[in-house]
């Protein structure tokens, strides 16, 4: 099947506004992605416990998507098959598999543009720094600049090996040098240098790849102090253990806790948890403020979104390698030029979605790769319906569908395998399992034609469920 042909299926048709007027110069991008950070860590989006006044900020200028997700996974690093469909637009099994092959030589290869490539070829300068998980020649191809670059998946905060940029794209294994400082203030520092210095009349893309708030969470210790774990609460779906094997329930991520799970563990992981996100969102204010102070704000579009969520106590886990929404699903904001103020949309849609939208704020044709669809009618209609549904996949052991209303997971493993159906609006915590009730059995057939229907489009290797 064409690229053009699964967009049929995969995107909706909704055309977006044009964002420049005639003459008008495109607008900077700035791209802030976290790591591990689950969609309800904001504190204007409903978290009365959490210090986000940054983030804040953001909501309040511009647009945010409250029901954004991640497709999944294909390994228990769940970032690298996520950061891969963020920058690549592409679903999940494409894109690993293109963007690996790429590099490696090894499986099928296939047409794809990263996001900071493409709008390289169109005349921006491209910055990058932070975290980089797929592989130095891709950032090679991404960049025309950039600086404290991690070339890595997780590591301690405060000694993060670091290289620094270079023009021939010749990276070697060993970094140029310890970082001194956390790693959310150094690669804002990066940024920051980069934004102050930047003269050129071209517009610039700068991808900011923080590394927090996934462990170890070692923010320093005045974001610890104001978080004490008494006063954390626990999660509405807490529990000390995971009802049934889930294909994951001694993988790394679930060892951060003993089990069973108490609630003084699960208080203070939150705790951890939560001093990391306040610590990177003083940073990223930096950049805010770097912005304005440099005059750019009016004429920059700033992302806001996370590679995937966690569940740190949730349902009796602690990692990201499971379809529950607190894992699944990620905040993503918009705001700056072009973006309305103080708006929030609920429409079902994911990261990959990122390119295409930036791609039509900037008056950019999307590039004829792209699976994913522009947001930009739901930012002038909040109510706009830009897919009916959503896919979710983790490994070959867990697939799942949603509709936003509704939500339906199969587990693959045993035979038969367990299932799960939710009712979202009314059970938002996935709480009470509906599939062995009347209305659940009734309901299900429908749901597994859906699933069984996004897993053939999507070019899912696994076919019997």
């Amino acid at each position: 099947m064409s690229i053009s042909s699964r967009r049929n299926f995969l995107c909706s048709s909704a055309a977006a506004p044009r964002a420049l007027q005639a003459g008008q110069r495109r607008p900077n991008v700035v791209v802030l992605l976290s790591d591990d950070q689950t969609y309800s860590t904001v504190a204007a989006l409903g978290n009365r416990e959490i210090r986000t006044p940054n983030l804040d900020r953001m909501v309040r200028s511009g647009v945010a998507f409250t029901r954004a997700h991640i497709m999944g996974g294909i390994a228990p690093a769940v970032c690298v098959a996520s950061r891969a469909m963020f920058l690549s637009g592409q679903t999940l099994f494409r894109a690993d598999e293109r963007l690996t092959a790429e590099v490696t030589g090894r499986g099928r290869r296939g047409p794809f543009h990263l996001l900071p490539e493409y709008f390289r070829s169109q005349g921006y300068k491209t910055f990058g720094t932070g975290k980089w998980h797929n592989r130095a020649p891709l950032y090679a191809r991404s960049f025309s600049a950039g600086g404290n670059i991690f070339f890595g998946g997780m590591t301690d905060h405060f000694k993060v090996p670091l290289h620094d940029f270079r023009p021939d794209g010749r990276y070697p294994a060993a970094p140029d040098r310890i970082g001194s400082a956390h790693s959310s203030q150094l690669f804002t520092d990066a940024a920051v240098r980069f934004i102050e210095t930047h003269t050129s009349s071209d517009p610039f893309l700068a991808y900011v790849a923080y590394a927090a708030p996934h462990d170890p969470r070692n923010a320093p210790s005045e974001a610890h102090r104001a978080y004490p774990p008494g006063r954390i609460r626990l999660p509405e779906s807490f529990l000390p253990e995971h009802p049934f094997d889930n294909g994951e329930l001694k993988i790394r991520d679930e060892m951060l806790a003993p089990f069973p799970r108490t609630p003084e563990i699960v208080r203070q992981q939150i705790s951890d948890y939560y001093a990391m996100v306040t610590h990177m969102d003083a940073q990223i204010g930096r950049i805010l403020d770097t912005l304005e102070r440099t005059g750019r704000a009016a004429d920059t579009i700033v992302v806001f979104a996370s590679d995937n969520g966690l569940a740190v106590g949730r349902h009796g886990l602690m990692g990201k390698q499971n379809l529950y929404d607190h894992s699944v699903r990620v905040p993503l904001i918009f705001s700056g030029r072009g973006v309305p103020k103080n708006r929030r949309s609920d429409s079902l849609c994911y990261l990959l979605d990122v390119f295409p939208t930036l791609c039509s704020l900037c008056d950019l044709p999307a590039p004829p790769t792209l699976e994913g669809l522009s947001l930009a009618p739901a930012f002038t209609r909040p109510d706009a319906v830009l897919r009916d549904s959503l896919f979710l996949a983790y490994r070959e052991l867990q697939r799942a569908v949603t509709t936003g209303d509704w939500k339906f997971i199969r587990y693959r493993t045993s035979t038969p395998g367990p299932v799960q159906l939710f009712h979202l609006r009314k059970d938002p915590y996935e709480l009470k399992n509906l599939a062995d009730t009347p209305d659940g059995r009734r309901r299900i057939p429908e749901m597994q034609k859906l699933l069984e229907r996004w897993m053939k489009d999507t070019g899912d290797p696994v076919t019997v469920l």
